[in-house]
Parts: C-alpha cells; sequence; structure tokens
C-alpha cells in the first residue's frame, strides 16, 4: 500500500522545517525537538482528572476517567528510544486511552539515557507497575485488573514488563515496540531513510541506551525477542500494532509471532500506509484515531 497522504505532508512539513535528525543532535538538544511536535498528540479526550503522583518510587500522572471505581489500569510506558519523552508529551495518548478504555492511566517518568543506561528505565517501570499491582486502591483503581502497554521504546519496556510479571497482568499493549535490539530485521533496512524514524536514529538511542550498561544488543533483559520460550509462554494476551514503513516492523510482528506460536492469545495489526510514531499523531493522521479505538475495545474485553 503506498504512504497514506497525510503521512506524505506531514513528513515533507518536517523535512522542510530545517531540524537536523536526531542523531545530529545532543540528548539534550533532541528533547526539544520532540517537545516541539507533541501538539501533534492533539489535547486529548476529556478525563475527571490528570495528577502528578510517585508510584513505587518513580513519578508519574495519574489520568482518572469520568465515572464511578474502582477502575482497571493501565500502565503506561511513553516511547522516545529511552533517551526522550515524557508523560507529559504524550499526556494525550493516556487521557484518549483512559477515556475510551474507561480505565485510569498511570503513565510513568521513568529514567532516561544516557544519564541512566540500561537496564534504569526497566527497573523504574517494573517499580512502578508492582506498585500499582499492590496499591491500586490508593488510586482508585482494581489491582485484580491491571495492563502494561507503551509504544516504541515504551512498547519494548512493556514487553519486558510482562515478561517480568506474567500472570499478575491482565493485557499488554505493544505499539510497534523494539523488541531486538541487535537490528537485523530486513525492515531496518528496507525502512532506513525518509519514515521519521530511521536506522541511523535507531542506532543512536541504542548506542545511547547501552553504552556503558555492560549489556549487550541480544541480551534477552533488554531484547524480548531473545526471552525464552518458558518465560515468554506465561505472559499476559498481547495486542501487537506494527506500521508498514516502519523500521521496526519485522520485529514487532517476529514478536507477535513468537507469543502466538507459544499459544500466547495475540491480537496482530499491521497499519498499511503508516510509519513509526503514527499512534501519537491524531492531529497529523486519522488512522491514529482507529488505533486507539482497537487498543481501548481490547482493553475493555481483558478488563471484564
Amino acid at each position: 500500500m503506498p504512504l497514506d497522504p497525510a503521512v506524505q505532508g506531514l513528513l515533507t512539513l518536517m523535512a522542510e522545517s530545517g531540524v537536523p535528525p536526531l542523531n545530529e543532535q545532543t540528548p539534550s538538544e533532541a528533547r526539544v525537538s520532540f517537545a516541539a511536535v507533541a501538539f501533534l498528540g492533539g489535547a486529548g479526550a476529556e478525563v475527571a482528572r490528570v495528577e502528578e503522583r510517585s508510584v513505587g518510587g518513580v513519578p508519574a500522572l495519574v489520568v482518572t476517567p469520568h465515572g464511578t471505581g474502582p477502575f482497571p489500569v493501565l500502565v503506561w510506558i511513553h516511547g522516545g528510544g529511552w533517551v526522550i519523552g515524557s508523560p507529559g508529551e504524550s499526556v494525550a495518548t493516556a487521557r484518549d486511552l483512559a477515556s475510551a478504555a474507561e480505565c485510569i492511566v498511570v503513565s510513568l517518568d521513568y529514567r532516561l539515557a544516557p544519564e541512566h543506561v540500561a537496564p534504569a528505565a526497566l527497573d523504574d517501570c517494573i517499580a512502578g507497575t508492582r506498585w500499582v499491582l499492590d496499591h491500586a486502591a490508593e488510586i482508585g483503581g482494581d489491582p485484580q485488573r491491571v495492563a502494561v502497554g507503551g509504544d516504541s521504546a515504551g512498547g519494548n519496556l512493556s514487553a519486558l514488563v510482562a515478561l517480568e510479571l506474567g500472570d499478575r497482568l491482565r493485557f499488554q499493549v505493544l505499539v510497534y515496540p523494539a523488541t531486538d535490539l541487535t537490528m537485523g530485521h530486513p525492515s531496518i533496512e528496507e525502512n532506513a531513510d525518509g519514515y521519521l524514524l530511521t536506522k541511523a536514529s535507531m542506532e543512536w538511542f541504542v548506542g545511547h541506551y547501552l553504552e556503558g550498561s555492560g549489556m549487550a544488543a541480544g541480551d534477552a533483559r533488554i531484547s524480548p525477542l531473545f526471552a525464552s520460550d518458558d518465560a515468554l509462554a506465561k505472559v499476559a494476551p498481547a495486542l501487537v500494532i506494527t506500521a508498514e514503513f516502519d523500521p521496526l516492523r519485522d520485529e514487532g510482528e517476529a514478536y507477535a509471532e513468537r507469543l502466538r506460536s507459544l499459544d500466547v492469545e495475540v491480537t496482530q495489526r499491521r497499519f498499511d500506509g503508516q510509519i513509526h510514531a503514527f499512534y501519537s499523531l491524531p492531529v497529523a493522521i486519522p488512522d491514529a484515531l482507529e488505533a486507539i479505538a482497537q487498543t481501548a475495545k481490547l482493553l475493555r474485553k481483558a478488563f471484564a
């Protein structure tokens, strides 16, 4: 399928902006550049409240929908290559999911690289999710109905949290997840340039995340595709969303197939014509609304 015209328009505008590629910026510069396009997420749906609090020692935004609790809880882990991004910059996605899935969304402000290399981000995400499982009632949630999810690097961390916590979770949402940091799949080369996320940017992200960590890219503690069959067979049911023109497409789909082969319940959806990051850009890319709606439908089913 050809590139979505809405995506082509966005890519043209970004190319004309004069902003250098992420891999040619410092982490601090890249964070500013990323924050500058957060408006493409929109304002997000109306919710009862958004509040800051600490969950297991990890800062977080807690987004509560309208209605009467206790609500199920989705622990959301933002994307940004383990280097950039924040709950504030992705709050529109959290609002949309909270409203559509009728759940509390706890968006974790995990530590970023290169200031904090692997596995600091994962440690924070596990700690925050454990807190929700043990203390959900403190935020109006139901500890028996907890899911985890995230996009890109957040999808990577969500998959790893799901591996750690097994059947304590009801569901996992993996949106174009990075599952293989060795970057050995064909789509890394097929979609290396021209589609927002590039191969060079991925190398930049992974380099900052791993340098000085003592961990190899193929370590199962950071690349869930290399986890053991025994561990993978015990994870929660999953939704895996991928995008046709995404360097990470093949590793996300390989992870879905790996789970399916081990009899894990998996819904896998490739959005043809789409690029990495589309899920969080509903102002520019209408397909994001369909992806959010599908996510919410499956979350409601898992929480029922």
